[in-house]
């Protein structure tokens, strides 16, 4: 019976578990909601319940080990989720030891931007890429960038966080510390703001869909009024495209990737956001070619976090079986 290896995805509402063989196979998946309020101990216990299940519904084939992707921030030495701003009461806590102790394996903690590139880069959008940069748009902004099939990781082994680049020195106060940064400036919460503010001045379509509450307004207001054709949510529709360009110009001409996958929430709605986006990003084609770099959406969706962290593993362990991710020659 071939081995297996677990792959964890660890968000702030559920976590996904999987099944996967080395070639790529995921062969079962589960979920469940983490609850982290009910503090880290419950949500640990319920994830080695979840492993154990989907371990079993495969024949208890032989495990090679663990492999966690979740939202961070992390110590990825230590094993630590260190989160508890999207994980309540997950701080400082140490994941990878019980599930060592418990399956007798080793065990991997990545971030969650970083695994699902992986995944990407592996069985996705990315295929075939040496540099692939990945950016997901949701309540945050998070990016990653894979190397030759590995993770690329900053000094210590921590994780860049591309949302948290600096556009607009007088923007909006984020929670970093920092004006202006491109996750306040595109991210949904961001979209929302945008579109209050539009309404302000021209109330119209989309503060009849939020109920004529100002407050209401969020970004899929602003989405639904787009497509109606609304000229404010239009005009919004733009410059949510114009500063999500800005930040990919300043990523691609640092990194220069062969290709940029997109996920999250909010990439939904690429297609509206998209031509002024198109016509600000290939406005900066001196310096970097921006004609060659295929913008693409990233294929594996909610299976992407357990892909990916189960190719984290089978890297750090070298399973014999493994083949390199596939390269361009």
């Amino acid at each position: 019976m071939d081995p297996i290896v677990i792959g964890i995805d660890l968000g702030g509402t559920n976590v996904r578990v999987g099944a996967v063989t080395p070639s790529g196979e995921l062969l079962t998946a589960d979920k469940a909601p983490i609850k982290a309020r009910r503090g880290p101990q419950y949500g640990l216990t319920r994830i080695v319940e979840l492993v154990d299940q989907v371990r079993a519904s495969t024949g208890d084939r032989p495990l090679l080990g663990i492999g966690v992707g979740s939202t961070g921030p992390i110590d990825r030495e230590h094993g630590m989720v260190k989160n508890p701003y999207t994980l309540p009461t997950w701080e400082n806590v140490s994941i990878l030891e019980p599930l060592r102790e418990h399956f007798g394996v080793p065990a991997v903690l990545e971030n969650d931007a970083d695994v699902a590139a992986l995944g990407e880069a592996w069985l996705g959008a990315g295929r075939g890429v040496d540099r692939l940069a990945a950016v997901t748009v949701g309540t945050g902004i998070g990016t990653a960038f894979i190397y030759r099939g590995q993770i690329y990781r900053g000094f210590g082994d921590h994780h860049g966080e591309g949302g948290h680049m600096l556009l607009d020195p007088n923007g909006p106060e984020c929670y970093c510390g920092g004006r202006g940064c491109w996750e306040m400036l595109a991210a949904g919460p961001a979209i929302g703001r945008l579109a209050r503010e539009a309404s302000m001045r021209e109330p119209g379509l989309i503060l009849e869909l939020a109920g004529g509450d100002l407050q209401k307004i969020a970004a899929h207001h602003m989405v639904a009024a787009a497509r109606q054709g609304d000229p404010v949510a239009l005009r919004v529709a733009d410059q949510v495209g114009m500063y999500l360009a800005w930040g990919m110009v300043n990523l691609v001409a640092l990194l220069m990737p062969e290709c940029v996958v997109l996920s999250g929430g909010v990439m939904e709605s690429f297609d509206l956001f998209e031509p002024e986006f198109r016509r600000v990003f290939y406005r900066h084609g001196i310096m970097a070619p921006v004609e060659q770099i295929h913008i693409a959406h990233a294929q594996l969706g909610s299976q992407a976090g357990i892909l990916g962290a189960a190719r984290a593993i089978l890297n750090l362990i070298g399973e014999n079986n493994v083949e390199p991710i596939p390269l361009r020659q």
